[in-house]
């Protein structure tokens, strides 16, 4: 059985190597529009996280087993349709993940200096796509909207020093513009209260650990929270920490506030400041808004209120949820989902091993009860020769590696972790060099 995966993060990987483990294993042609793998691992962790990174090396233990292929560059809906997908293969799984943010809906959203938080995510990660944008961090306030991982994650990068950002794999060109900016505050505002935010306690903690930027948590914020989790208590403790906090005098500010909603960003021809609404909890703890308004100054806004799925030409899409609709991983028995675009942008990366595990059981499930139509054009050999009949420049994992061992030498020269390709030239260039023999 062939089976075609679209899309080489966490639930693409798991879903290989479930398929791949199989009795009997099936074959896997990894699909990815970008020349390299691990999708968020590589473009959405945070640079001074390495650590979350190391479930790569899973991934490329998965990637070394017969029967599996990796075909970078090559997008599905342009390269590839779907209708080629579901006639080149017994069966496909969709792994594409959530590649757009959640809007906020609100006045002013579109004004230079709004940015999705995805946006300054995939900037300093070296994402090809996102490297021409121009972030003016010459403003002395920047407003983070949301509470969960990735709005931390963007407070933490812009009140990192140059010695704390050194170290890390972000690109040269963030390191520069992130550690010479004139940023003094950041503002990260929540629309419900302590006990409702969703951070995990490890990434809050790290805020109190910056050596260039004080943390700083109203006590009233606290009065009368009642958390209904382990995780809950455990982040309004670290909050309580940071209330009780002198600040130290250090040249950047992290102001957590929360019961805040953004109604309006406001400016004429860029971000000048944002309107606040004050929120009051219900009894199912919604944020409901109040008469009480602010306006606060500010040159930068990241929204950071959740990412959503893009539809793909020729499969079934639901635009309110972001996702393709599914039972269990199931959309019709020969094609199928893992991941984000199965139950929406919610969990950590191990989240999607359970995910995948269950979308591939269903898919042997089929296959076992005679469900998968027989694709007598089902061969690797088929797909190859479509590929360099529309002219695409694919990156086999052999390409990969040579990307990988190129930037990882380039690290080592300077104590990192290695230091990224960031431009589809500069990828494709190091990718080929394996394919033509040239070592240099």
């Amino acid at each position: 059985m062939r089976v075609a995966v679209v899309g080489s993060g966490p639930a693409g990987f798991y879903a290989a190597g479930a398929l791949l483990s199989a009795d009997p294993p099936a074959e896997v042609d990894m699909l990815e529009r970008l020349p390299t793998p691990w999708g968020l691992v590589r473009l959405g962790v945070a640079p001074d996280h390495p650590k979350l990174k190391s479930v790569s090396r899973a991934f490329e233990r998965i990637a070394e087993q017969p029967g599996f292929r990796f075909l970078g560059n090559v997008e599905v809906g342009r390269d590839l349709h779907h209708a080629d997908l579901v006639r080149l293969y017994d069966a496909v799984i969709y792994a594409v993940g959530a590649q757009t943010d959640r809007r906020l809906g609100i006045p002013g959203e579109d004004l230079p200096g709004s940015w999705a938080a995805t946006e300054l995510v995939a900037w300093y990660n070296g994402h090809p796509d996102f490297q021409q944008l121009d972030f003016d961090l010459s403003v002395e306030r920047a407003v983070v909207i949301g509470n969960g991982n990735v709005a931390l994650d963007v407070a933490r990068m812009l009140a990192l020093t140059h010695e704390e950002l050194a170290p890390t794999d972000a690109t040269d060109a963030s390191i520069a513009a992130i550690a010479d900016s004139s940023l003094r505050e950041i503002v990260v505002v929540g629309r419900r209260g302590p006990a409702q935010a969703s951070f995990t306690t490890p990434e809050l903690q790290e805020m109190g650990e910056l050596a260039g930027a004080d943390v700083v948590v109203d006590p009233v914020d606290l009065e009368g929270a009642q958390p209904k989790s382990t995780n809950a208590e455990r982040n309004f403790a670290v909050l309580q920490g940071f209330a009780a906090r002198e600040p130290q005098g250090r040249p950047r500010r992290v102001v957590f506030r929360f019961f805040q909603s953004p109604i309006a960003i406001l400016g004429k021809e860029r971000v000048e400041g944002i309107e606040l609404v004050r929120n009051e909890l219900d009894a199912n703890e919604r944020a409901v808004p109040t008469e009480e308004r602010e306006t606060l100054a500010c040159g930068l806004v990241f929204r950071s209120v959740g990412y959503h799925g893009v539809e793909l030409p020729g499969v079934v899409f639901d635009a309110k949820t972001g996702t393709i609709p599914n039972e269990g991983g199931r959309v019709e028995p020969g094609v199928y989902s893992a991941g984000w675009i199965k139950r929406g942008p919610t969990g950590v990366i191990g989240t999607n091993k359970k995910d995948a595990t269950e979308t591939v059981v269903l898919l042997l499930e089929d296959a076992v009860a005679g469900r998968l139509q027989p694709k007598p054009d089902a061969s690797a050999a088929a797909v190859d020769a479509l590929l360099a009949e529309r002219g695409v420049r694919v990156v086999e994992y052999s390409g990969w590696t040579a990307i990988d061992e190129a930037e990882r030498a380039a690290g080592e020269k300077t104590g990192r972790p290695r230091i990224k390709l960031c431009s589809w030239d500069e990828l494709l260039a190091a990718a080929e060099r394996i394919a033509s023999g040239k070592t240099s």
